[in-house]
């Protein structure tokens, strides 16, 4: 293997190539062998009603670190970015009422686009 990507990298669009192959490889299989193993089973209701929280709750994580942890030495900084927290409350009230991620987002990124505007 080594031999092999060794001869490859004296060409770069051989080598780029090989990459990508393995990186959709990487991201194809945790993708198909969840689906191919619950395919053939019936999934319990109560797994069904815990993963209708998953995504929401990987949103928030996601937010909550970039709005509330800084990046030198990672500490929590209730007011550090007064921008991202407003406009994260807008999310929240637009999300409540909308039900739409897209609609959410898009209006969340409008938010700090003008709060970075004026603050």
């Amino acid at each position: 293997m080594e031999f092999l990507v060794s001869r490859i990298g004296s060409n770069q669009i051989l080598y780029h190539i090989v990459v990508i192959i393995f990186a959709a490889f990487a991201a194809f299989i945790p993708r198909y062998f969840p689906i191919h193993f619950f395919s053939s089973r019936k999934i319990p209701e109560w797994f069904n009603e815990w993963m209708k929280y998953v995504p929401i709750s990987l949103f928030t994580a996601l937010v909550i670190k970039n709005i509330f942890i800084t990046t030198k030495g990672y500490h929590f900084v209730p007011y550090g970015h007064p921008d991202q927290i407003f406009a994260a409350l807008i999310v929240m009230v637009i999300a409540y009422f909308t039900c739409s991620m897209s609609i959410s987002v898009i209006a969340g990124l409008v938010g700090v686009w003008l709060l970075n505007m004026v603050l």
